[in-house]
C-alpha cells in the first residue's frame, strides 16, 4: 500500500511535535510521511529526508520521513507567524497533488490556524474542508466526526448559530445525507447503512409548537429518501439521540448545525475523534482539534487523534483500493 500523506499544519502549533509522536508510537507499524520543514520539528527528532513518497517505507525504521517544503520563517511554538501562512496553505495543495497523483494513499492534515492564513495568505475559505473540496474542482462534501462509539455529520458546518435555520434547506440536508450514506458504504463498509437524523429544535420541534423547521424542511426530505429505501430515522430530539442505547441503532448520525454534532463527540472520545471529508475523490482525514496554540512546545501534545486519523486514512484508502471499478 502507498503511504499516507501528513501536512504540517501550523508549525507554530502542535502538528510538529504529534507528528514526531506518532511515528515513534506507531513504530513503522503504518507507513506515512511529513510535509514540511524539518527545522519546525522538534529537536532531537530522528528523521529521514526523502525525496519521493515512494521511499517512505526504507525510510521510516530510521525516523520520521520527510519530505521538505521550505518555510520562509523559522517557527516559534505557540507564535504563529503570518509570514509562513502561504506554505501552509502550499503543503495541502501539495499533499492532495500526491493523492491524486497515487503517489499516496490518502492524506492526512495536521490543524491550520483559519485567521493566521486569512490574514497571511488571503485564504478565502472557512477551513479545511472548503479548501479540499475546493481543490477537487468543487466536489460537493460533508464533515464526519468519528471514533469506535460514534460517528456524525453536520449539515451546516462553519457559520453562526443565528444563519443556521435560513441555510438549512431541502437540498442542502438531501445532500447531506445522500454523501454520508455512500460513504458509510464505500469507505466503512456497510452494506445497508442506518443514519439517525436529529431535529433542529428542541424536542424535534414538539410538533410545531417549538419551531416549523422539522416539520416543513427535515420530515419531507427524510420521507422521500425512505421511498428510495435508505434506511432513515427522525427527525429525533437530539438530546436523547447520543446515549449509548440509542448510539447502537444507528451507524451514523447527521446533526443540524456544528455544535449539535460535535459536543457529543468531544464528549465521548475528546482525545481520539477523527474529522474525515466526506465525498472527495480522494481520502482525507485529521485530528479532531485545533493548533492548541498554547501547549505548543511544551512536550504535553496528545497524538492519540492523529494516529487515529493516519489509521482511518489508511483503512479507508485500502478499501477504496480493494473494491472493483465501476464497469464502463
Amino acid at each position: 500500500m502507498k503511504p499516507v500523506a501528513l501536512t504540517c499544519g501550523d508549525p507554530a502549533g502542535i502538528g510538529p511535535e504529534i507528528a514526531v509522536k506518532a511515528h515513534d508510537r506507531l513504530g513503522g507499524s503504518l507507513p506515512f510521511f511529513w510535509i514540511g520543514d524539518p527545522v519546525h520539528l522538534p529537536e532531537g527528532a530522528r528523521t529521514v529526508e526523502i525525496a519521493d513518497p515512494a521511499e517512505t517505507a526504507g525510510a521510516q525504521r530510521h525516523g520520521l520521513p520527510v519530505l521538505l517544503h521550505p518555510f520562509p520563517e523559522p517557527a516559534i511554538p505557540g507564535q504563529p507567524d503570518h509570514r509562513n501562512a502561504a506554505a501552509v496553505v502550499e503543503i495541502i495543495a501539495r499533499a492532495v497533488a500526491l493523492a491524486t497523483s497515487g503517489d499516496a494513499a490518502a492524506i492526512t492534515t495536521c490543524p491550520i490556524s483559519k485567521e493566521v492564513l486569512i490574514d497571511g495568505a488571503g485564504f478565502a475559505f472557512p477551513g479545511h474542508t472548503e479548501y479540499l473540496a475546493d481543490l477537487a474542482g468543487g466536489a460537493p462534501v460533508a464533515m464526519m466526526l468519528a471514533c469506535p462509539e460514534l460517528r456524525v455529520v453536520p449539515a451546516t458546518i462553519h457559520i453562526a448559530l443565528s444563519e443556521v435555520p435560513r441555510a438549512l434547506t431541502p437540498d442542502t440536508l438531501e445532500q447531506v445525507l445522500r454523501i454520508t450514506h455512500a460513504a458509510l458504504v464505500r469507505d466503512f463498509g456497510l452494506t445497508r447503512a442506518r443514519i439517525a437524523v436529529a431535529g433542529l429544535n428542541p424536542h424535534a420541534g414538539e410538533g410545531g409548537k417549538m419551531g416549523r423547521e422539522d416539520a416543513e424542511i427535515i420530515a419531507p426530505v427524510l420521507d422521500r429518501l425512505r421511498a428510495e429505501g435508505m434506511a432513515l430515522r427522525g427527525p429525533l430530539p437530539a438530546d436523547t439521540m447520543f446515549h449509548s442505547a440509542a448510539r447502537a441503532g444507528y451507524d451514523a448520525a447527521v446533526a443540524m448545525y456544528h455544535d449539535q454534532a460535535l459536543i457529543p463527540i468531544k464528549t465521548i472520545d475528546f482525545a481520539g475523534g477523527v474529522n474525515v471529508t466526506l465525498g472527495l475523490p480522494f481520502v482525507r482525514t485529521s485530528p479532531d482539534h485545533g493548533t492548541a496554540f498554547d501547549i505548543a512546545g511544551k512536550g504535553r501534545a496528545d497524538p492519540t487523534s492523529l494516529i487515529a486519523a493516519l489509521r482511518m486514512a489508511a483503512d479507508i484508502a485500502s478499501r477504496r483500493n480493494s473494491q472493483s471499478p465501476p464497469p464502463e
